[in-house]
């Protein structure tokens, strides 16, 4: 016998039972509100997380500003509290991407620790995907289409429904006497996927009447093919993932020796997991600045640039440098009283251990030609040293250097410049540190 659908949604949320709360994302559509309903109709009867809804108005359209008032008349029906989040949907090539964009960043401010935004995308939302990912070329990971769960902000998304199809949804909302709304946009054939819903899935299922089932059923492939890849990288970049010697330095790197003895196809392979939570990846015509900065001399300093980032080789280590990484002044800086900590605009924190020199000091950056008295070893050039000490190129210009009048004083992180031999101090940089480069 075919469970109801109120026992298949019970059962695929069942690992998220003991949640905080459980969010819905309620547009006012069919699908979202058949969602909404069955959740409080399971409330009755099962102890469940606290109930909310969330309902996003993007203002894309004259009719969207019936929507919020519509949604709350159907929250108060049915007593679930409903958060309406206004967002601004920034121009673009794809209208339908900038205001997914929007939606989930609203989202991921609702979401608290350990909660669950819950969405209603069913299975033929999910063949849809995966013909329109298949037309644009994507590879394994695009084409595995929607998860079921993965985590968002510090809580999870989930969408329930995915096994469920849009004609059950229907059914069910008829038999409750349900009422949505209708988006006007929905029937715009210049929107890729209703051109898809209106004109090619119809003809696919009078060809094939279990097309909608089967591509549903091919993503669920793809989607464990991605996962045994995921799993592949995953050993291939625990061989390349040893610490560097400038721990100090909160940027992601890689050895680059363990990667380039695997085949082109798992580099790209574990790259593409590496960087996936860091950057938009390129399509498979423009890896060729991969094998560039891959093959380059081990004295060059090739760079990779990518949609939110750069990928610098230094040596034989490859590093991650987000587009925030160099966004700091490079201006002087006093520092009056160097007892206490000094923030360096957009470049982290100073500080002495130990009893800290008289001040006032100063904080300059590079400008070539810099000479450094080094304990034994006399008057050096501090370029000289910074190739003897093997520092990324990246860093160089933004190394705070500590002056007392014309003298440099110290040089952070810098073996023998960065404490006294004869007075009890130590100087420490704390480099800004980035979300996104340590995500």
């Amino acid at each position: 016998m075919k469970p109801t659908l109120p026992a298949t949604l019970l059962r695929t949320l069942a690992p998220w039972r003991n949640a905080p709360a459980w969010h819905i994302a309620f547009s006012g559509g069919l699908d979202s509100t058949v969602l909404l309903h069955l959740l409080v109709s399971l409330a009755k009867l099962e102890n469940l997380p606290a109930l909310s809804a969330v309902h996003i108005h993007h203002g894309l359209q004259a009719a969207a500003d019936a929507w919020p008032a519509h949604c709350q008349s159907v929250c108060d029906s049915l007593g679930v509290p409903l958060r309406v989040m206004r967002v601004q949907v920034s121009p673009g090539a794809s209208l339908e991407r900038a205001a997914r964009d929007a939606r989930y960043q609203a989202f991921m401010q609702v979401m608290g620790a350990g909660e669950v935004l819950l969405t209603a995308q069913h299975r033929d939302d999910q063949a849809e995907t995966l013909l329109f990912r298949l037309l644009r070329g994507a590879g394994v990971r695009g084409l595995a289409a929607m998860p079921e769960r993965r985590p968002l902000a510090t809580g999870h998304l989930v969408r329930p429904l995915l096994a469920v199809s849009r004609g059950a949804l229907e059914a069910y909302a008829h038999e409750h006497q349900l009422k949505w709304i209708e988006d006007p946009s929905n029937a715009d054939p210049r929107f890729s996927r209703n051109y898809l819903r209106r004109q090619v899935f119809p003809a696919l299922t009078q060809r094939w009447p279990q097309a909608i089932l089967s591509l549903a059923r091919t993503a669920e492939h793809l989607s464990e093919a991605q996962g045994l890849l995921d799993e592949l990288a995953h050993m291939d970049l625990t061989a390349a993932d040893q610490p560097s010697a400038f721990r100090w330095l909160p940027l992601p790197s890689l050895v680059l020796a363990p990667l380039r003895d695997l085949s082109d196809a798992r580099q790209r392979n574990a790259l593409r997991h590496w960087l996936n939570p860091l950057t938009r990846m390129p399509d498979s015509d423009h890896w060729a600045s991969w094998y560039a900065l891959r093959d380059a001399k081990g004295d060059a300093q090739p760079l990779w640039r990518l949609a939110d980032g750069q990928l610098h080789r230094c040596g034989e280590r490859i590093w991650w440098l987000p587009s925030t990484w160099s966004e700091f002044s490079d201006e002087s800086v006093s520092w009056p009283d160097p007892r206490n900590p000094l923030e360096l605009p957009g470049n982290g924190q100073l500080m002495f251990a130990g009893k800290a020199p008289e001040g006032p000091l100063s904080i300059r950056y590079r400008q070539g030609g810099e000479i450094v008295e080094v304990p034994g070893r006399g008057r050096r050039d501090l370029k000289r040293l910074l190739n003897e000490s093997g520092m990324p190129g990246f860093v160089r210009g933004r190394l705070p250097l500590v002056y007392r009048g014309e003298q440099l004083l110290a040089v952070p992180t810098l073996a023998g410049l960065s404490a006294s031999p004869l007075d009890d101090w130590q100087l420490h940089w704390l480099p800004q540190t980035c979300d996104q480069g340590l995500s």
